[in-house]
């Protein structure tokens, strides 16, 4: 079964360690949304897939726990907005005109404003799947000085959603079609396609 994943097997050796890789990923791609962290969760989906099927064979095996994988995920996806939201709230006035300067962060700002004002945050949760959108709305909930309740429960569900979801892919992708890159490549563009579909949708919303 290992011989069919390949690198898959150095994913596996980490142990322990790839909850802690994934959480620092998570975390720090709040900052720097070029991090893979997605795609490091669903390659430790993958193997974990791999190792529960190499224990039904009596194989010998060291894997990623899928509900570890998703908690540690969601965990620091949390801590990374909460962070980013704390650093914003405290920006000044240099972040407020950052902010001013830019038509995209303005009108993303004015859209997280209503949406939480009207006791809603799905646009939270759309934000975490699109490309960068967690980190446009982490930043610009803080700086507009939105209550923390109106927005950490939103970012605590998203993070949830994403962890799980990114999981699931990685998990049931190599359940489905075994356990090869081929598998881990559908998982990644069904993540893409649902960040591509997230980012579509938080575009056509009024402000």
């Amino acid at each position: 079964m290992f011989e069919n994943v390949g690198s898959l097997a150095a994913v596996t050796a980490a142990g322990p360690w790839i909850y802690a890789m994934v959480a620092l990923s998570v975390l720090l791609d709040v900052f720097l949304p070029v991090l893979p962290s997605g795609v490091l969760v669903i390659t430790a989906a993958t193997a974990a897939a791999a190792g529960s099927n190499a224990a039904a064979g009596g194989v010998p095996h060291d894997v990623p726990d899928i509900l570890a994988l998703i908690v540690s995920a969601a965990t620091a996806s949390l801590l990374g907005d909460l962070v980013a939201y704390r650093l914003a709230w405290r920006g000044g006035e240099r972040l407020d005109r950052a902010i001013a300067r830019s038509r995209r962060l303005t009108t993303a700002q004015e859209r997280l404003g209503a949406a939480l004002s009207r006791g809603g945050g799905a646009l939270v949760v759309l934000a975490r799947f699109a490309p960068a959108g967690r980190s446009v709305v982490s930043f610009c909930a803080g700086a507009a000085h939105r209550r923390a309740r109106d927005f950490v429960p939103w970012s605590a569900l998203a993070g949830l959603s994403w962890a799980a979801y990114s999981v699931a892919l990685g998990y049931y992708g190599a359940q489905w079609l075994g356990a090869t890159w081929l598998a881990t490549g559908v998982s990644l563009a069904a993540l893409f396609l649902a960040g591509a579909g997230a980012a579509y949708v938080m575009r056509r919303q009024p402000v």
